[in-house]
């Protein structure tokens, strides 16, 4: 009997979360080609077998080929077999086709031959640009948007994930309408337009007005979901605000080990998983300093080369985690062939909700795994950087030290003597002050210690006098 079977074996959360994604695989070989795309309006990605393109416009040959490989890894997480992989050296993408004539023939020829049923471009592709790949190609085309909330939604799972996804994907769909194709006539005249003349609108316009009307209707009902959701978080915040508990955010790109250095350093017990975006929910864990001052660890939403704008505005409440943190722990994967592109697209992220402000340590993991050539390069870059493996343990102290020297220092200088009565004041003393000195006298306990405003209110009636 093995150990996922044996009764008596307590699986850890995220072992669970792992071994029901497992048990989950599609099953390779189902073809899902299209008879007749015209039929198709939005369509979630269930693929087999796909083939990729690139449209490779700036930078070198090795940051196209490291752009399509990511661009391999995300469909790999989405259930695909990628069967083959193109790239076309271009000023910008073709706005017919995304791709230029003879490409989609060389594509059309690829497809074939590979019996591939999904084309996977790497971009994001204007609604014609998909319609026109389709009908030349004839089979489904879906761009990097697309493939990326797919991902998001196979992976949600607490009901803020579900509800973000979902309205990601709705704003995606909204302007992907395309009613029931060419069957029928977006405008009209005479009597098929109900004698509203030349010009009128015709029955295939109707359908795309229900369908956009049923989708805004879905995404307000949506955003009231995901307030009312915030609401909830907003208390547990502000409940660690009132009592002055820093906050440390783990954020970094997707697959660096973010979920992995969470569970080394607090026990977590998240799921890991060597995927991109293997967690989307976001979790808090309790830690302490050396001298016992206690904060918060929160892991949060992998990021990504060219994140799709739906889903910053849809994670932005679960994003905001890195904004009002004290401070962020930025997790780089040191065994990444291109890791400072990967730091420059985390900080565009940063940017855009505007947590370019709070103070950041660079934590480059799997340095079991890593160049040491590579790391050093990174260290002569980044001065404020620790070098660590959460798989390993290497450099887990270092990284403690330093976040316990950047956490916010408690502002006032208190010397107090504390009544033996108040056990609760020298409690909040170790759990939220920075301690100097502490002794047991005939009158209480005496403490030198810097604390925030608040407990200094609470200290004052015992103050030493000068």
């Amino acid at each position: 009997m093995t150990e996922e079977t044996r009764p008596d074996v307590e699986l850890q959360p995220g072992e669970m979360d792992l071994q029901d994604r497992s048990s989950l695989r599609r099953v390779a070989g189902l073809s899902t080609e299209l008879e007749d795309i015209t039929e198709v309006e939005y369509r979630q990605l269930r693929l087999e077998r796909v083939v990729l393109v690139g449209v490779w416009t700036e930078g070198s040959v090795e940051d196209a080929e490291n752009s399509l490989t990511e661009l391999k890894a995300l469909a790999e997480t989405a259930g695909s077999d990628v069967l083959d992989a193109l790239v076309q050296r271009r000023q910008k993408p073709d706005p017919a086709t995304f791709i230029g004539r003879g490409k989609v023939d060389e594509l059309r020829d690829a497809v074939q031959a590979t019996g591939a049923d999904t084309v996977i471009c790497d971009g994001e592709l204007a609604p014609s640009q998909l319609r026109n790949l389709e009908d030349r190609v004839k089979v489904k085309v879906v761009d990097r948007v697309a493939l990326i909330l797919d991902i998001f939604a196979q992976h949600a799972k607490s009901a803020e994930g579900k509800a973000q996804v979902e309205l990601a994907q709705l704003q995606y769909q909204t302007q992907r309408l395309r009613g029931w194709g060419g069957n029928l006539s977006r405008q009209a005249g005479g009597r098929a337009a109900g004698g509203e003349g030349i010009g009128g609108r015709g029955p295939g316009e109707t359908k795309l007005e229900t369908d956009r009307r049923r989708i805004q209707a879905k995404m307000a009902k949506l955003r009231r979901e995901l307030k009312e959701l915030r609401g909830t978080r907003e208390t547990k915040k502000a409940e660690r605000r009132r009592n002055k508990i820093p906050s440390v955010a783990i954020a970094g790109y997707t697959n660096a080990g973010k979920s992995s250095l969470l569970n080394r350093l607090t026990g977590a017990g998240v799921l890991v998983e060597d995927a991109l975006f293997a967690t989307l929910d976001p979790t808090t864990r309790r830690a302490e300093t050396s001298d016992g001052r206690v904060y918060t660890l929160s892991d949060t939403v992998g990021f990504v080369r060219h994140l799709p704008h739906q889903l910053v505005e849809a994670f932005r409440s679960t994003l905001e985690e890195v904004a009002d943190a004290d401070l962020v722990l930025h997790v780089v994967d040191g065994s990444h062939p291109d890791p400072e592109s990967q730091i420059a697209a985390v900080r565009e992220v940063f940017a855009q909700i505007e947590a370019f402000k709070v103070p950041e340590i660079i934590v480059i993991n799997k340095a079991d795994q890593a160049d040491p050539l590579v790391l050093k390069a990174l260290l002569a870059r980044e001065p404020h950087a620790v070098v660590v493996s959460a798989r390993t343990g290497e450099g887990i102290d270092e990284l403690l030290s330093a976040i316990e020297a950047d956490l916010p220092v408690p502002e006032v200088l208190v010397d107090a003597v504390v009544p033996y009565s108040r056990g609760d004041l020298v409690n909040q003393l170790h759990l939220h002050a920075e301690i100097e000195t502490l002794e047991h006298v005939a009158e209480g306990t005496h403490v030198v210690a810097r604390v925030h405003p608040e407990l200094a209110n609470d200290l004052a009636p015992f103050a030493q006098q000068p």
